[in-house]
């Protein structure tokens, strides 16, 4: 098997034709940053030839895209034992063309870490294909037993590090990336800052505090955000505790957000925009998505206060992308990130504050 110095297993991901789209964000996440894995390949005969990271955001990160699995077991190390479905589709759908691809993983003698609501476990070719080459499936997204679960208890009001929400205006927009982001910059700063994830990509990403929010039974999603930050606060003495946040609190495929704010006691809140979307999901029958200032409003109805303003700046030039940072700014008077361009440090002076 192979495995880096680091201990971390060597995985390959499975985008097939994909690697480009939002739908393809797990994938995104991983090729950002894992510390779960070692992330070894890509396979996506779209963009066979180039390097993963370039393909996402020009950055080369030396994770080579191969057409198929017979190509990319042959000219990687021997003994890979991940293979990695890095696509988040509407509904958690499997595609055909991602299940052509697990199966040639399988025969390949490669476990399939799988984070859609179609469970590779309940597919009765699957199971004999793993079965067959000693490969395990493993469905991240399968909701835990009723006795694994925990109900709100109001423990959260011990929790004495503030605690801040990274909530989107909608969907792919940038949650957990930025959420990411802010962690690390605390870390360079000096602070203790922890991270509770709430999605499958979180999780393969390396999280330790956190469940898969949309895997849990409704009665039960306010007691494991609860008793996850409630963990990580006592475990690790964290002096900051981020929460990333899933979908948006006005959009109507799965209203999401008010959980993180009232159950979990977020009492700030870093908010994400993408200037240049006009609907959720990029769909006009899905509804217009609402401005920046009805959003602050909600989210301050909601007993929290917005703390700084995130750009996502897709279909923007870098000129657009400025001007557009100037002029909320301006407006708003908080700060404003480009995360991806400029980092989000200049939210750390408003964090370092919040610290008692």
């Amino acid at each position: 098997m192979h495995v880096d110095p680091a201990g971390k297993p060597g995985a390959m991901i499975i985008t097939s034709g994909l690697l480009h789209e939002s739908d393809a964000k797990t994938a995104h996440g991983l090729i950002r940053g894992t510390e779960r894995f070692t992330i070894l390949a890509v396979i996506d005969a779209v963009h066979a030839g180039k390097d993963a990271g370039e393909v996402l955001d020009g950055i080369h990160r030396g994770i080579p895209v191969y057409a198929t699995v017979r190509e990319a077991a042959a000219a990687l190390p021997s003994g890979i034992r991940y293979a990695i479905i890095g696509v988040a589709t509407v509904g958690g759908l499997l595609p055909d063309t991602i299940a052509v691809t697990v199966k040639e993983c399988l025969r390949e003698g490669m476990s399939i870490v799988n984070g859609l609501h179609d469970y590779l476990q309940d597919m009765p070719e699957m199971v004999a294909l793993a079965a067959a080459h000693q490969a395990e499936l493993i469905d991240i997204r399968r909701p835990k037993r009723r006795q694994e679960l925990h109900f709100w208890s109001a423990r959260i009001f011990k929790v004495q590090a503030p605690i801040i929400a990274v909530m989107g205006m909608d969907c792919a927009i940038g949650k957990r990336t930025t959420c990411r982001l802010v962690r690390q910059a605390c870390e360079a700063a000096g602070i203790n800052a922890q991270m509770i994830y709430t999605g499958q990509t979180g999780w393969l990403q390396g999280g330790k505090y956190g469940f898969i929010f949309d895997s849990t039974l409704n009665d039960f999603i306010s007691g494991e955000l609860e008793h996850a930050i409630h963990s990580c606060w006592e475990e690790t003495e964290a002096r900051v505790i981020l929460l990333e946040g899933q979908s948006a609190l006005r959009n109507p495929s799965g209203p999401c957000g008010s959980e993180f704010l009232v159950s979990g006691n977020a009492r700030h809140t870093i908010l994400i925009h993408a200037p240049k979307r006009k609907y959720y999901d990029h769909l006009p029958e899905w509804g217009a998505i609402p401005s920046v200032e009805s959003e602050i409003a909600l989210i301050r109805d909601l007993g929290s206060k917005v703390i700084a303003l995130a750009l996502n700046t897709e279909d923007c030039t870098d000129e657009e992308a400025l001007a557009f940072q100037q002029q909320y700014r301006q407006h708003l008077k908080i700060p404003v990130l480009l995360p991806l361009q400029q980092g989000v440090n200049d939210v750390i002076p408003v964090i370092q504050s919040l610290i008692k």
